[in-house]
């Protein structure tokens, strides 16, 4: 079965890299494919894997495997908690937003520095590059704190680089911890990559002039879909000589 399993990935990889299969093109199903080279489903599915992982076929519930298309990467700005909006711009984002209400418990209730059970609404926004998704935002807002304007599930091609952004008006602080890691289970499915292939998780705390946390966001990035660049400005003080 492994052999027979690498020689379908070979064949169809060669399909894919001498451009007999372009981007974006779909696969014929999965049952036409075992016909083809004698296998069954479950081997087939196997080779189909194999370039899943390599990022080279993307499999789209429900309609098929496609040629995946390449992703173009953005620029996500460290200390302003946004995207570089001209990088949005190129790729043209869309996005979709699901809000839920719910209280915090556990790991939210140290990030959002609240009790147990405090109510929040979750904001899970999630951008794509045509039918792709290209990053993912899991955002946090006090109840207290939400703006009726925010709430209800959306799209939108607009103002993409504006969801994954710090609250406005822009809070006193923003603490943000970067990491490289694999991504969960869930994460891996709902990106559509494969669970080895690493991404860059950003964890993203606002806080207003009293200190109270008005937000913390965890953003996910596929490793290959972001660029982070974080700026440090020194503020040199300029003092009056006494005479």
């Amino acid at each position: 079965m492994t052999s027979r399993r690498l020689i379908i990935a070979d064949d169809l990889r060669r399909q894919i890299t001498t451009g007999r299969l372009g981007p974006g093109d779909r696969l014929p199903s999965e049952s036409a494919l075992a016909d083809r080279y004698k296998v069954s489903t479950a081997t087939l599915r196997s080779a189909l894997a194999v370039l899943q992982g390599e990022g080279l076929v993307e499999k789209i519930h429900g309609k098929g495997n496609f040629v995946r298309r390449p992703l173009r990467k953005i620029t996500y700005i460290g200390g302003w908690g946004t995207l570089d909006p001209r990088t949005a711009s190129d790729v043209d984002l869309r996005v979709t937003v699901r809000t839920t209400a719910l209280h915090a418990r556990g790991p939210l209730t140290a990030l959002l520095k609240v009790d147990d059970g405090s109510p929040l609404t979750e904001f899970l926004r999630l951008s794509y590059e045509g039918d792709s998704p290209h990053s993912l935002a899991r955002v946090y807002i006090p109840r207290d704190l939400t703006p009726t304007t925010a709430l209800g599930d959306r799209s939108s091609r607009a103002g993409a680089e504006a969801s994954f952004s710090v609250p406005d008006p822009p809070p006193t602080e923003v603490h943000e911890t970067v990491s490289a890691r694999l991504p969960t289970s869930d994460e891996a499915s709902t990106l559509r990559i494969n669970a080895a292939v690493a991404v860059l998780a950003i964890t993203r705390v606002a806080a207003d002039n009293t200190g109270r946390v008005v937000e913390a966001a965890l953003l996910v990035f596929p490793g290959d879909r972001v660029d982070a660049v974080f700026s440090t400005h020194h503020v040199i003080e300029e003092r009056q000589a006494h005479r």
